[in-house]
């Protein structure tokens, strides 16, 4: 049975980035829907005691799309910190970074844009493969990089439900406010 994601802050820790109310929205209403969705069509079914990254990869439909909703929003909320321990990157992950973009200004546009040009609702991510290589990937709906044999690093939810109370229509600007919260600790242990 899967349950539903303590925060790893107090609830209104990100603001001014995400409020409290978008929180009690997105965490504790859209996020606890899909924990009890996912438990509803499992149980009794092979799914019923794998993991949500097994789910992932073996099923399709519904349940899909509510264990990939759970997986994704797990690894959003568990990698921002209203203080995070470095503004940046460090070490493997920004040589990386920096080998494949130029810099991490040049990562975090083209991230943006990325999230910015996601037609509809969805995630950018940053993913990684076997190799440590890293890219930028644009995914609709429940999708995300577990699905295609890759590493989720890190991932910015495009969902209207995750911005549109503090920032209405203004997803880039949404997406812009996100860095100044991202624990790149975080991002650092998925990468290795």
């Amino acid at each position: 049975m899967h349950t539903l994601l303590d925060l790893p802050c107090p609830i209104n820790a990100l603001e001014p980035v995400i409020s409290a109310r978008t929180l009690e929205f997105h965490h504790g209403k859209h996020l606890q829907g899909y924990v009890d969705n996912l438990n509803k069509l499992i149980a009794g079914t092979e799914y019923e005691n794998l993991s949500l990254e097994d789910i992932v990869r073996q099923a399709s439909g519904a349940v899909f799309n509510n264990a990939g909703q759970i997986l994704n929003h797990n690894l959003y909320f568990l990698q921002f910190a209203p203080k995070p321990s470095s503004p940046a990157p460090t070490g493997k992950l920004l040589k990386q970074i920096e080998g494949q973009w130029g810099s991490l200004d040049a990562f975090k546009a083209d991230f943006v844009a990325k999230g910015i040009g996601l037609f509809g609702s969805g995630w950018v991510w940053l993913q990684a493969d076997a190799s440590g290589a890293l890219s930028i990937a644009q995914y609709s709906g429940a999708d995300n990089p577990v699905a295609h044999g890759l590493k989720p690093l890190l991932t910015f939810d495009v969902w209207e439900h995750a911005y549109y109370l503090d920032y209405q229509n203004r997803r880039a600007a949404h997406l812009e406010a996100l860095w100044g919260i991202v624990e790149w600790g975080k991002v650092e242990e998925r990468f290795h």
